[in-house]
Order: structure tokens, then C-alpha cells, then sequence
């Protein structure tokens, strides 16, 4: 293949490193790269393309994390033999992850109103971030600058397994804590380490978006489950796929829906998962902002037979670009998961997590944790209020006691993607609950981000703008 092709134009407001990476999803769609074929290291690429590592580093690292990618270590980095299985279906791989994919990925520095998966980041503590970087630079140890562990760094999976242990009651220890690049880096090692293509899996429906587009590019059958008042039906699941391999869950605020999956149900779900010996990929991606009450308990603390495999994000909490994220695996496959880890791409650069194991063990964690729960509580006023007020005729709001994004439902039988996507022409990141859904629904539903609304009068005018985009349905 000729790497110019590959080479990124200076097309307005779309990074270098989103360029490449959508070259090379292009290449893969038109059967200019195969599965198996080596692609150039990232010093040759840059080097050839005159761009900086880190740009390709990154575009690399996006097509790992969404399966494109197998990286080897010394041996190279490959397009997925995975992908064999989807090459009949290449227009799937060409097709962008979903209409609504900017609400969830922002590629610019704005922030844009209704934002999904975007923390407060006005709140974030800046001045003792960057106090802690500079003290980290300069104390790193030099076994710290050489090859890092392919797990993580092991002081952040020290504090990581500190602090599970004491607010979400896992009991674990540090060699079972992996530090991945993100949650799709979590589900990939899963995928790599336990299951194979053409699994079947139980998954919410609706469940989250960007993970059912990756397990099923990676190769995975995903049978969708509903969710009721209770969460996960559990009964259901085992009618249609009872021989099923994994299922994957967010017990403790369902995404998107925000019911917490009842005790009855937990007890349930493991007892089918040790029964045939299934796994439960458990995300439990913000727990840690409930308004009502202390955090409900993980559903890998109730594990007993080792089945459940607990992923949690510092996206969320901290800030997306850390890109981090940590899975904590039974003990029985400490050794299964040590062996895959050494053959992927690893944990990513130490700084930062170094940067955030300071951040936990020093108690700034905790201290922003507590302050965030506060403030959200506050700012997720500022939308509900504003809603109900302008369009409470249109949208029924979904009660739920936590997370950082608020679900109406449309009343008046409107087509909820149609109106994300005219939202989204209008500069408003609304996603349709339509994408969540495997199977088509009469119920639908508009998810918006409320985290950085600062104040009752920027939610009000977001809100005048939505509005306006409605009352032309």
C-alpha cells in the first residue's frame, strides 16, 4: 500500500490523528489492507508522512482500542485477524460508529451543549493537577522510564485496588487490577483473554452504544436483553440465550436508562453465570455520582465463584483524555489475563498514571469525588427544572438517583433520531435512545449530558434552543 494515501490534508477543524485514523479504516473497508497485513511502525509512519509521533501514537491507539489494530510488541503491529469474519461486509466497516457518534466523542476543544460522557470539566482541579505533574517529572524512579508493566503502572493499581475495596466493597489486590486504555481497552483484553469470535453475550437493551459497535466488529453475537423496572431481566435472557458466553451489564446505574439492577436480580444473574460458567463484564462507569443515598454496592462484590469481570473509568471522574481505564479479573485468571496483556499494547504512557496514582493516594480523589457528587446534584437541577419548565408538555423525564446525563421521553410519538440529528446540525449533542436499542422500539427518547451546564441560565438557553428544534416537528 502506498503511504501517501494515508497522508492527512489540512482539512478545517479535524485533527491530524482523526485523519489518519479514518485513512486507515478506509484502507481496511476497501481491501487495500487485509487481515493480517503488517502495517509501518509509528517512528517509520511519521517519518514518512512528516508528522509528529504522537499524532500517529494516537491514531494507532484509537484502532487497537476499537479492534482495527492487534499490536505485538516487538513483532509489529497488524491489521486484526478478527476481521476476517466482517470482510464480506465492508461498507459496515466504512460506515461511521453511529448518526449520533459526536454527543459522545468530542474531536474538537469545544464543549458542545448536552454533551454526553463529558465531566464538569470548568470544576476539574487544575492548579493541583499541574502541581502533581510537575512534582511527578521530577521524582519519577528510572525503573519507572524504562519498559512499563504491560498491566499498569503499580502504584495507581495498588491505590486503584485501596480504593475499590472501600467504596465499592471489592476486595482485591493489586495483581488482579489491569490498567487498560480506556473501557474499550478493557473489553478488548476480555475479548482477547477469554473469548473467542462468534461468542454469544447477553447485552441490555437498551444498553451503551460504543461497546455493542465493538463487540460486534470484534466478532462477538450479542443477544439483547430487556430491562425493566428491576434491571437486566434475567429470566428473559436465559429463555433466548441460555448457553450464552458472557453477559455485559451496568448493575448499578443501567446505561442509559439509570434503574439500578435489584438485589433479587444480582443473586440471579451470578447464579446463572456460575451455573454455565459464563462471565459477567460488569461496567460500572459512574457509580460514584449518586444523589440520593450512599453508592449502591458492585455486583463483583456479591461475586463468590469468580465470574464477574469489574471495569470502571477515570473518564468520567477525572477528565476523557486521560484515556484510562482498569478491570479487575477473578484470581483464577490472574494468569489467563498477565498472558494476554503481554502480547496488546499495553497500559499506555506512564505519566499519567502515575499523575493519577498521586492524585488517589495524596486523598485529592476522594476530596474531587465529593465535591462533583454536590455539584451535580445542583447543575442536574438547573436541566430538569429548565425542561419541565419549556417543554414539559414533550418530554417525560426518566427519575434516576445518579450519573451525569438526564433521559426524556419524547410524548408525542416524534422520531426521537430525527430530532437528535436536526439537534446536532443546530450545535446541540442530544443522542437519540433509539441508537442505544438493538430492536426497534415505540418508546423514544432523547439522553443529554448536563455536567457542564455552570449555571440555571446556560441550561435555560440550551434548553430555547432544543425546544425550537422540537416545535418544528
Amino acid at each position: 500500500m502506498d503511504l501517501q494515501h494515508l497522508r492527512p490534508s489540512q482539512e478545517q477543524g479535524v485533527p491530524l490523528y482523526l485523519q489518519l485514523y479514518r485513512r486507515y479504516r478506509e484502507a481496511i473497508a476497501a481491501g487495500k489492507l487485509r487481515p493480517g497485513d503488517r502495517v509501518p511502525s509509528v517512528r517509520n509512519l511519521a517519518s514518512e508522512l512528516t508528522l509528529a509521533r504522537g499524532t500517529v501514537e494516537m491514531a494507532y491507539q484509537m484502532l487497537a482500542n476499537e479492534g482495527y489494530f492487534v499490536t505485538r510488541g516487538a513483532a509489529g503491529t497488524i491489521v486484526s485477524p478478527r476481521l476476517e469474519s466482517l470482510a464480506a461486509d465492508h461498507a459496515k466497516l466504512s460506515e461511521p460508529p453511529a448518526p449520533a457518534s459526536p454527543a459522545l466523542h468530542a474531536i474538537s476543544s469545544e464543549v458542545l451543549p448536552f454533551q454526553l460522557g463529558l465531566p464538569a470539566l470548568d470544576a476539574f482541579p487544575r492548579k493541583t493537577w499541574s502541581r502533581l505533574a510537575g512534582r511527578t517529572m521530577r521524582s519519577l524512579e528510572t525503573a519507572a522510564m524504562t519498559y512499563p508493566d504491560p498491566a499498569g503502572y503499580e502504584p495507581l493499581r495498588r491505590a486503584i485496588a485501596t480504593y475499590l475495596g472501600i467504596s465499592r466493597g471489592i476486595a482485591c489486590s493489586p495483581e488482579q487490577v489491569f490498567v487498560t486504555t480506556g473501557y474499550l481497552g478493557a473489553l478488548e483484553l476480555i475479548c482477547h483473554a477469554l473469548l473467542k469470535t462468534g461468542d454469544l453475550g447477553w447485552y441490555e437493551e437498551p444498553g451503551y452504544i460504543l461497546a455493542r459497535q465493538f463487540l460486534e466488529r470484534t466478532g462477538m453475537r450479542l443477544e439483547p436483553v430487556p430491562i425493566d423496572e428491576e434491571g437486566l431481566n434475567v429470566a428473559t435472557g436465559q429463555r433466548r440465550a441460555p448457553h450464552a458466553r458472557f453477559a455485559v451489564v451496568t448493575p448499578t446505574h443501567q446505561s442509559p436508562l439509570g434503574v439500578a439492577l435489584s438485589l433479587p436480580r444480582r443473586l440471579e444473574l451470578l447464579e446463572w453465570a456460575s451455573h454455565r460458567q459464563a462471565w459477567i463484564i460488569e461496567d460500572d462507569y459512574d457509580s460514584e455520582f449518586r444523589y440520593h443515598g450512599r453508592p449502591l454496592p458492585a455486583l463483583k462484590s456479591l461475586d463468590r465463584d469468580g465470574r464477574v469481570l469489574y471495569t470502571g473509568t477515570f473518564s468520567k471522574v477525572l477528565f476523557p483524555g486521560l484515556r484510562l481505564a482498569y478491570l479487575v479479573v477473578p484470581v483464577s485468571q490472574i494468569g489467563q489475563f498477565r498472558d494476554a496483556v503481554n502480547h496488546r499494547s499495553g497500559s499506555g504512557s506512564i505519566l499519567p498514571q502515575a499523575m493519577v496514582a498521586d492524585f488517589m493516594e495524596q486523598g485529592h480523589f476522594g476530596r474531587h469525588l465529593r465535591k462533583m457528587r454536590a455539584l451535580y446534584a445542583t447543575r442536574r437541577g438547573y436541566l430538569v427544572d429548565a425542561l419541565k419548565q419549556e417543554m414539559g408538555k414533550h418530554l417525560y423525564i426518566q427519575p434516576q438517583a445518579g450519573g451525569i446525563h438526564v433521559l426524556a421521553h419524547l410524548c408525542t410519538g416524534q422520531d426521537d433520531r430525527a430530532l437528535a440529528e436536526t439537534a446536532q446540525t443546530n450545535g446541540l449533542a442530544v443522542h437519540a435512545l433509539s441508537d442505544w436499542q438493538m430492536c426497534k422500539s415505540p418508546q423514544g427518547g432523547l439522553l443529554m449530558g448536563f455536567a457542564n451546564f455552570a449555571t440555571a441560565e446556560e441550561a435555560e438557553a440550551a434548553v430555547q434552543r432544543l425546544k425550537a428544534v422540537v416545535a418544528k416537528y
